[in-house]
Formats: C-alpha cells, structure tokens, sequence
C-alpha cells in the first residue's frame, strides 16, 4: 500500500467518510476534522509509518509540518518516510 492511499484512509476513519470522499485538495476542516481529531489522526500515521511527525498540537500553525491539505499531509509524510529509510 503507498503512502497517498494509507493517509487517506486514516484521515477518512477520523472524519467517518469513505476514502473516495477525501480529495488531495481538502482541508482537515472542511472534512469535519477538529483539533482532537487533527491529533490522532498524527498518531495514527505515526504509527502507521513507523515515524514521527514534528507536530506542535499546541500550536499548528508554529510547526514543521504543513497540515493545509491533504496533499500537504502526504507530502510531508513521503519526505520523513524518506528521510527514516
């Protein structure tokens, strides 16, 4: 299974939506995603990937990795698989 498709499968367990309902372009937001469900959304993939993500749940906006979209997401999740291997 690759990246992309593993990512969304996660974000769309913790939205409750079937993973042809997330697109490359949505924001956690518009997917019904809050702050706690941003959190273990983060764990989950860690987990998923064996890596950690340098997250600040405190404050998104202040962190490394860019939560804008979806795409963002498996983007920075493909550099730190990358980086680990």
């Amino acid at each position: 299974m690759d990246i992309k498709t593993k990512v969304i499968e996660i974000i769309a367990e913790q939205a409750v939506l079937e993973p042809s309902d997330v697109k490359m372009d949505s924001t956690l937001e518009s997917l019904g995603i809050d702050s706690l469900g941003l959190v273990e959304s983060i764990f989950s993939i860690e987990e998923a990937f064996d890596i950690t993500v340098p997250f600040n749940a405190n404050e998104p906006s202040e962190s490394d990795f860019d939560i804008s979209s979806v795409a963002s997401i498996v983007a920075g999740i493909e550099t730190l698989v990358k980086e680990q291997s």
